[in-house]
């Protein structure tokens, strides 16, 4: 096993996936509280975060524990980290994967959303639609994330023009940019701040594809 790693998880040869697992949640814990404290402690904490999730992924795969596409746990740990706005840590943790089915291919579309990828996101929707042709939720998430994409480009072209038209209306897309809290919370639709915290099973990340919770 790679003694790195390890020694990240403060590990040593021999260990099992079930001493990964518990090393790796204890110390996610404790530096994401650590994170938000003021200087080099911040810093490193948040550096250690990316070193423990690269580390438990690839233990878990020397393990031959890797998660495959329907690992639920995994996509759970995926939606938890864009919930909280880890998105290198998610994208870490896709990266593990072995075997990439619609799930993977949506959740990868979410992170590149994140990260104002747009025509990389819409990629990874599209494979994801061909994976599971009858997955309502991904086909209005393109459908959502295609209306986001028209209009900014519909938007860009009035401003390059400089003209001002519309300028008394507010779109659901004006203003925003992905570093606003509201866009980093939707993906090409009416997308509720509170979205995430008053849904459990995906985390509300459907919401992406339907709109607030209701």
């Amino acid at each position: 096993m790679n003694k790195t790693n390890l020694d990240i998880l403060g590990l040593s040869e021999g260990a099992t996936a079930e001493d990964v697992r518990a090393a790796y949640e204890t110390l996610r814990a404790k530096y994401l509280e650590e994170r938000f404290m003021d200087g080099e402690t911040g810093n490193n904490a948040a550096k250690m975060l990316t070193k423990i999730e690269t580390a438990y992924t690839e233990l878990l795969t020397e393990l031959k524990e890797a998660p495959t596409q329907d690992g639920g746990e995994a996509f759970s740990r995926v939606e938890e980290l864009i919930k909280d706005g880890n998105i290198q840590d998610a994208q870490h943790v896709l990266d593990g994967f072995n075997e990439r089915g619609g799930q993977w291919h949506y959740l990868q579309s979410v992170v590149f959303y994140r990260k104002n990828w747009m025509n990389e996101s819409k990629k990874q929707l599209e494979i994801a639609i061909q994976l599971e042709p009858d997955n309502d939720k991904y086909k209005e998430a393109y459908r959502k994330l295609n209306e986001k994409i028209n209009y900014d480009a519909t938007a860009g072209a009035q401003n390059a023009a400089g003209t001002s038209a519309g300028a008394g209306n507010q779109s659901a897309y004006q203003g925003q940019t992905m570093n606003s809290s509201s866009a980093d919370e939707q993906m090409g639709g009416s997308f509720c701040a509170q979205c995430i915290d008053c849904c459990s099973t995906y985390l509300c990340l459907s919401c992406l594809c339907d709109g607030c919770c209701r």
